[in-house]
């Protein structure tokens, strides 16, 4: 096995279970695990969304993501609205735990429910196994919020998180402990492949349109082929399929910093999805690279956002590093929608975000060897001339043609900022 790709490493991930449905119960003095608690909106009717409901009625098979009106008949319940401050303040709670056994560096919180934490530089201090004090922090977090948790255990994050989501729950002390041994034994016969961290439906698809059905399809497919087909992210996906994840932690808390990048985002006014999203996210491109071609930078990583209808909550910013340094709105737009069908599950959207970031200066034209250098100077040509008209007569003076389209809003957005010409 090759260490360099291997690191040996000790990572928990820690999920809070039935998160908000559980700090409800615990704020009213209940037991999520014998009371029948739904968290939706209760002026919605029958069609409201289903936030979070309780161990007790997900045994009953209740999902928590689910329609009220598709709750079974005769099952009992009863429906409160969600109160993120409540939830906040429970998570904060919870990291405090976190905080009396690691530093804060060596903590990454990955949502308000979940937490990443290394371990490697603390085994020696406690004198105890991982699996000893993995029990130790969630019998603590119990004592101390009255909320319950599931942990897994990995040489990295990857596996220690997919340990979490696909075994903990299995085991009474919710403790799930993987290694390198255990990628050929569990992580390769995962399937359907969204059931993987990191891969979403739309992924999916594409993958078994691939002939890649389950994570073993995946670690052993060509891993040329995947990155020809998607990038740098091809490569990553068979990295993790076959079990390699080099991240740590520390370098992941020092990444949040400092880098320079422009940004645009649009909170939307009505619920977009998979089949009109598209425009919203050009959109949000063409305004970003603008900004990007203006000041004569070019980027190494993009980052989008998305996030979901306020009465779902959450959503995902993740951040993709380019093939080679670019100002391209095609570049941009390619690897935008590849995050997002790698992470998009199907929730309805209200927040947009892009995000053109690791910027350097732009120096000369860069030759793609893949791209005939006619191509690209064409595309320069044509960024500039754009520009030139925009700037001299307003952001809606020259729009692409989609921009016509009933779902998108550049429009009446470049006359709120300065888009003056009609």
């Amino acid at each position: 096995m090759n260490k360099d790709l291997y690191p040996e490493r000790v990572i928990l991930s820690i999920d809070l279970k039935s998160f908000f449905a559980s700090c409800e119960c615990v704020d009213r003095g209940l037991d999520p695990f014998s009371y029948p608690l739904v968290v939706a909106n209760p002026y919605q009717g029958g069609g409201a969304i289903t936030l979070a409901v309780t161990p007790y009625l997900k045994k009953q098979g209740v999902p928590s993501r689910g329609r009220i009106f598709e709750i079974p008949k005769g099952i009992k319940y009863n429906i409160v609205p969600p109160r993120m401050s409540l939830y906040i303040k429970k998570s904060k709670e919870v990291v405090s735990v976190y905080l009396d056994y690691i530093a804060r560096e060596d903590l990454y919180p990955y949502s308000i429910d979940e937490c990443f934490l290394d371990l490697t530089h603390y085994m020696k201090l406690y004198k105890k196994t991982d699996i000893e004090i993995a029990e130790e922090i969630l019998q603590s977090i119990t004592k101390k919020t009255g909320l319950t948790a599931t942990c897994g255990i990995g040489p990295n994050i990857l596996l220690a998180k997919i340990a979490m989501d696909t075994e903990a729950k299995k085991y009474k002390n919710g403790i799930a402990k993987w290694t390198y041994d255990s990628i050929q034994d569990k992580l390769w016969s995962i399937s359907p492949l969204h059931k993987m961290w990191g891969i979403g439906p739309r992924m999916e698809k594409r993958l078994n349109a691939l002939g890649i059905y389950k994570v073993e399809d995946l670690a052993k497919y060509d891993a040329d082929k995947l990155k020809k087909k998607f990038g740098v992210m091809g490569t990553e996906l068979w990295e993790r399929a076959n079990g390699i994840d080099l991240s740590v932690i520390k370098d992941l808390n020092n990444n949040i910093e400092e880098e320079k990048s422009y940004s645009n985002s649009q909170v939307l006014f009505k619920d977009y999805d998979s089949s009109n999203i598209e425009i919203i996210i050009d959109e949000m491109i063409q305004v970003v690279t603008k900004r990007v071609r203006e000041n004569k930078k070019e980027a190494r990583k993009i980052g989008l956002r998305i996030g979901y209808s306020a009465s779902i909550g959450g959503g995902f910013y993740h951040v993709i590093k380019l093939d080679q340094p670019s100002d391209k709105e095609s570049v941009f737009k390619e690897y935008a929608m590849l995050l997002f069908d790698r992470y998009y599950n199907n929730q309805p959207i209200r927040i947009v975000g892009f995000a053109a970031t690791d910027l350097i200066d732009k120096e000369s034209l860069q030759l793609n060897l893949f791209e005939p250098f006619e191509e690209v100077k064409k595309e320069d040509d044509k960024n500039e001339v754009i520009d030139i008209i925009q700037n001299k007569f307003g952001k809606n003076s020259l729009l692409k043609a989609s921009s016509l389209l009933k779902d998108s809003t550049i429009h009446e957005r470049n006359k709120k900022i300065g888009g003056h010409a009609e």
